[in-house]
């Protein structure tokens, strides 16, 4: 119980009559922390704190590392930056010793700071030093970004360039030919060259070797974990946030960046909690924040290549996925969360201009380079009304190719209105792309009006994909039951398949927990599942859903 007295130790309420401080006091809430524990994460709604016993450390995300800034000592305090400015803590606070602090909530903190023209005075004051150091810490923080040379149009280069921004490593681009570029040197047939902070220099890199030389993780750092996670999209990182937070030992297995299709929209804007909308990117950069907070094993740039299960007389019963490269991880139990891959234009031009003008998904890292550029959309969903609304604030036009009559049978009305108040977005109904062509790039689309089968040639410097996905599941053993296009049964799912002699058999007396596949222990979520929901919001569910089933198992309840 935080009492006067305590809050008299603190400088800043030093001046505050009596009265005033016995209020103070019966609203403050006692925090007791442990070595390691957090006060508040950047990015979170925040509170105002005063440090009465105990040191924390001021933590910065600066690039991709956490930096440490400062320290705050007893009698310290803190949280009013984002409180007067509201907005979400700008820096992370830890407990290096056992610590205890006061905490004020929000209403509180700005009642108190209204009625108190002293107090009011020595906040102003050090608001704007906590402002300084933050600031001060960005401008010192050493050059976190990596260099990339490579041809503007090299697929690879392209492909080297999308991994690293979705994995939130900074770099820079230069391309050889030009003239300012002095420094990308280097054999055509090598590139992309990508030179390190070390200034070491990788000649055309896979994508693991790149991860584990900018300081991702590419190996499992145990050999057994409670459960494993193949996936890294909305429900793969829901399921390990979970996971994690209810201490099992989790792995994540990703085989390109956190986020998945989802980590590639540009807002969304129907989200919980998120009225004005987030990217795709930042949300799964804040999911992947919390899931290693709270000590979940994360790697990238591997894919599970085949997954081999327990028999049920095994003891202990454990499933064993197999890495690419040979490693291989045991997990009690497994989590499939793969999503889905763009589904491919087969139209000729298509695979020739794949990365020079022909993108699947969004590919943020295109955006600037659309710039006053009339540029293409396929496909009539939210994520291709997510891209269109992304580009136009970039490309002269955007045009969106869709075969239905409008965009209001596919796509959410909040991005329907959003796309008809933009003056540079064109929707182009009943049609199809039928062809490409050009050079080193894409330089022209032919578009056929379904109805009337009339066909036109336009100049478009870039074309961006979102007609559908499929599920890539073939790598799955035969005793994982899956409809015909790929995707996973689960739950009932197995009860109404077992007149189908083709599929595997449900092999225990009790019936499958809802994201149970045909093999016990061994659960599916989010988009690669068969008949769910393709939402950000049911597929985080999901993944979420299955660490409670995921504990009965492992308690025995085969």
């Amino acid at each position: 119980m935080i009492t006067a007295d305590d809050l008299r130790a603190i400088p800043l309420f030093a001046a505050i009559p009596e009265s005033e401080l016995t209020t103070v006091a019966s609203l403050a809430a006692d925090v007791q922390l442990q070595t390691g524990d957090w006060v508040v994460q950047e990015g979170e709604t925040p509170a105002f704190f005063a440090l009465l016993q105990g040191e924390l450390a001021i933590l910065k995300t600066v690039g991709r590392d956490e930096d440490q800034i400062g320290t705050f000592k007893p009698g310290d305090y803190f949280g009013e930056v984002s409180l007067l400015l509201g907005a979400t803590s700008v820096a992370s606070m830890r407990a290096t010793t056992p610590s205890r602090l006061m905490r004020l909530e929000p209403m509180e903190f700005h009642d108190l700071v209204v009625s108190c023209s002293v107090l009011n005075a020595q906040v102003m004051r050090t608001m704007a030093q906590h402002v300084a150091q933050v600031q001060q810490a960005v401008v010192e923080a050493p050059d976190q970004a990596v260099t990339i040379i490579g041809d503007r149009w090299d697929l690879a280069c392209h492909d080297v360039r999308d991994f690293l921004a979705r994995n939130h490593v900074q770099y820079r681009w230069q391309d050889p030919a030009d003239d300012d570029r002095r420094d990308a040197t280097g054999d055509p047939r090598q590139f992309p060259i990508v030179v390190l902070r070390d200034k070491t220099r990788l000649e055309n890199p896979s994508y693991r070797e790149l991860a584990a030389r900018v300081g991702l993780c590419v190996t499992p750092p145990l050999a057994e974990y409670d459960v494993a996670i193949t996936g890294g999209g909305p429900a793969g990182l829901g399921a390990a946030v979970y996971g994690a937070s209810e201490g099992l030992r989790t792995l994540l297995i990703e085989r390109v960046a956190p986020g998945g299709q989802a980590g590639t929209s540009s807002r969304i804007e129907n989200y919980l909690g998120f009225h004005g909308g987030i990217s795709g990117s930042d949300l799964s950069s804040r999911a992947l924040r919390q899931a290693k907070g709270f000590g979940a094993h994360v790697v990238v740039a591997r894919c599970v290549t085949s997954l081999e299960v327990a028999s049920l007389s095994d003891s202990p019963r454990q499933h064993t996925l197999v890495l690419d490269g040979g490693d291989r991880v045991r997990a009690s139990t497994v989590v499939l969360a793969m999503g889905l891959d763009w589904r491919r234009l087969e139209i000729p031009g298509a695979q020739d201009l794949a990365g020079r003008g022909v993108y699947y998904g969004a590919a943020r890292t295109e955006a600037n380079s659309v710039r006053g550029k009339k540029i293409a959309l396929v496909g009539g969903g939210n994520s291709a009304g997510q891209a269109a609304m992304l580009f136009s604030d970039y490309a002269e036009q955007v045009f969106i190719i869709i075969r239905n009559q409008s965009i209001e049978e596919t796509m959410s009305s909040y991005l329907v209105e959003q796309i008809r108040g933009k003056a540079n977005i064109t929707v182009r109904p009943d049609s199809d792309v039928i062809a490409l062509s050009g050079d080193q790039h894409l330089e022209q689309a032919t578009i056929r009006r379904n109805s009337t089968a009339e066909e036109a040639t336009y100049p478009v410097y870039s074309l961006f994909v979102f007609i559908g996905a499929t599920a890539d599941t073939a790598w799955l053993p035969s005793s994982i039951a899956r409809d015909e296009q790929g995707y996973i049964c689960t739950g009932r799912d197995m009860r109404d398949l077992e007149s189908n002699p083709a599929m595997p058999k449900w092999p225990l007396e009790r019936d499958p927990y809802i994201l149970e596949t045909s093999v016990p222990g061994i659960f599916a979520v989010g988009d690669v599942r068969h008949d769910s929901v393709k939402r950000v919001a049911s597929a985080v569910g999901e993944g979420g859903m299955s660490i409670a089933f995921i504990h009965r198992v492992l308690h025995g309840d085969m």
